[in-house]
This record gives C-alpha cells, structure tokens and sequence, in this order.
C-alpha cells in the first residue's frame, strides 16, 4: 500500500488527524481576508463582461503578419476610439472584439480592418450582437444562479438539517465571490462560458461539501448518549476521514482544467478556453478549500450553541477532569512504590556485592538473634 493510502486509511479509521476544527479562526482569517482582495478587485476594476452582456461586434479575421497589438491599435483606430479586445487564435487569425458597436458602425469598421490588415474584406467574419441581447443573456443568468441556490439549500435542509444548509449557502457564496474577484483581478473576459463555468465549480463544490456532511451525519447519530466525544471532535474527525478523497478528487479535476488553462489558453494561444477555464481553476480550488476549511467548521460553530451540545460537551469536560484527577492521584502511588522497589534492589545489589571474603549467611540461621542466650538442654 503506498503512504498517502496508508495515511488515508490511518485518517479513515481516526489513528491520525489534524485538528481543523479547532484551529477554524485563522482559516476564517484567511478566507476573510482573500475575500476583502476580491471584493476590492471587483469594486475598482470591475469585470470585463464580454459582448455577450454589452453588446457589440466580432471580427474574425484569417492568419496575417499583424501582431495583437498592432490589431488592436487598428480596431480602436477603425472603431472610432471603442475599446477593442483581440485575442490570437490557434492558426494565427485573430478574434477583435470591439463592445458598444452598432450595425451601422460594423460594416465600415470591417472594410477599415480588411484594408489595414491586408486582407478581403469578405474573409472577414463578423457577428454582431445587440445589447437587448447581452440584456437578457445577463438576467438568465443571475435567474439561473439563484434557484441553483433555492434548491440547494432546500435539498440540504431536508437531507441533513438547516445548519448544514447554512453553512453549505455560506461556502457557495465564498465560492463565488472569489472567483468572480479573481476574474476581475486578471482582467478576464466574462462570457456566457464563464457562467456555465461558475455553476460547474458550484456543484462541484456543493458535492465535496455534501460528502463530509455525511460522514459527519453518521458519525453525531445519537452523539448525546456518550461522553467520549464532542459535537466539535466528531465533525472533526469525519472531516478528516474524507480528507485524503477530497485532495485527490481536487488534484484529478484541476490536472485536466490546469492543462486547458495554461497550455491551451496560454501557450497554445486558444484564448477562448480562457473564458470556462479560469473559472473552473479557481472555482475548483476554492470549492475544495471552502468544503474542508470552511462548511464543517462553521457546521460546529452552529451545532455548538444548541443546548444539547452544550451539555454534551460540558459531560465530556467534567468526565475527563475527573479522569486527569484519578490519575494524578494514582501517580504519587506509583512514584512511592517505584521508590520502593527501588530502595530493595540497592539492597539487593549491595548484598550482592558485599564485601570480599564474607559470606552471606542463610536466613535461617538468622533467626533467633537477638534472643536471650540460655543454657541448651
């Protein structure tokens, strides 16, 4: 069996563990603070919605020996100062983006591109897309969004308990937010991909969480009729039961997403995997930090100001004060009768050693001294 299927076994049955649960404060520190980076990213930046929500037009233009920003030079030039978005394609053609973009403009706009490029202007493709469009495309999805959470949290509440639901709710909206920041941070654009993108890495992220919250649900089945365990204890040692399933669920989805971001967006220049992919990357990973750090963590948060828990974990308190006690009491016992074990193998040593030429002499004929001496008769 290799280490880390020894060690997930060893997680599995409780021999080993890491205490998640009771250090939560500093991993809700650092989910607070990656959350302020997101929110202040997405307040100053903003995100780069694509046409698909704006409006506007795309140009797909064959291979030529025009650089991306030579393109993108020429498009605003061509556009009439709008901001143009250009991103090279897998056979050196380009994609021009140009937001805010009419009918009217786009067929000027494309016999400015054929002519600067070098290229028939009947070799251009050009896709225009109304903002009544992007409109629509945009409240579909924020309607999409929203009963995906409606049903979430109905489903959990039913098939576990409310506080489970809460904290799941909690760390979908972590989630999100982190990714929509990062998104916003790296300057990305925001298409309907990224959207299908979001809701992949919240069901992914829901099902990681889902899985913990089972085990933590068979492990606190009637946790109130022992004294061994906290609610606490329990929900951390069902976290890390799953613990070594959840890391390699999260490597084996981010190798493939990894490889379509970096090497397929990145190297290979397809920058329309960029959409679905960072999405997916972020997400992914944050999902799997949200299931471990933060949904069971607060699920003890919330469990442990329930009277019964509090009750609970105040017997489990008093038992193992009263067991310190009995065994500090047996201690000194021990101690005075090691000592005095002690003090007979000196003894036994010393007459074992003696002094050279005596003789120790049989017990037997020690007895009797010290009796008065009489006549023998």
């Amino acid at each position: 069996m290799s280490r880390l299927g020894n060690l997930g076994a060893r997680l599995y049955r409780g021999e080993v563990g890491y205490d998640f649960v009771g250090k939560r404060k500093i991993w809700y520190a650092i989910s607070i603070l990656i959350t302020i980076t997101a929110i202040a990213g997405l307040a100053v930046r903003g995100l780069n919605m694509g046409i698909e929500f704006s409006g506007g037009a795309v140009f797909n233009t064959p291979s030529s020996k025009v650089s991306v920003s030579q393109a993108q030079e020429v498009a605003e030039k061509a556009s009439g100062g709008h901001t143009a978005v250009v991103q090279e394609l897998g056979r050196g053609g380009l994609r021009i983006q140009i937001s805010e973009l009419g009918t009217k403009e786009a067929v000027p706009v494309q016999e400015n591109l054929a002519k600067e490029l070098g290229v028939k202007t009947d070799k251009i493709d050009t896709q225009l897309v109304g903002p009544s469009w992007g409109e629509e495309i945009a409240g579909k999805a924020w309607q999409g969004l929203a009963i995906f959470m409606v049903l979430v949290v109905i489903y959990l509440a039913i098939a576990f308990e409310w506080r489970m639901a809460l904290a799941a709710l909690i760390a979908l909206v972590h989630d999100l937010t982190i990714t929509v920041g990062v998104y916003a941070l790296v300057g990305f654009e925001v298409t309907p991909g990224t959207v299908i993108g979001l809701l992949t890495i919240l069901g992914y992220s829901l099902y990681d969480t889902v899985v913990v919250f089972d085990g933590l649900k068979e492990g606190s089945k009637d946790i109130t009729k022992q004294t061994r365990f906290t609610y606490a204890e329990v929900a951390n040692r069902s976290l890390n039961s799953t613990l070594v399933r959840s890391i390699n669920t999260t490597v084996v989805a981010l190798l493939p997403v990894g490889a379509m971001l970096f090497i397929g967006g990145g190297l290979l220049g397809a920058g329309m995997l960029n959409d679905i992919s960072l999405a997916l990357f972020v997400g992914l990973a944050a999902g799997a930090y949200s299931s471990i750090f933060i949904a069971t963590p607060l699920v003890s948060d919330f469990k442990n100001r329930d009277p019964q828990m509090k009750a609970l974990a105040k017997r489990v308190r008093a038992k193992r004060a009263a067991a310190a006690k009995a065994e500090a009491e047996r201690e000194p016992k021990d101690e005075d009768h090691s000592g005095a074990d002690g003090d007979d193998a000196d003894l036994e040593d010393a007459a074992a050693a003696g002094v050279v030429g005596q003789r120790r002499q049989p017990a037997s004929r020690n007895r009797g001294r010290g009796r008065p001496s009489g006549k023998r008769r």
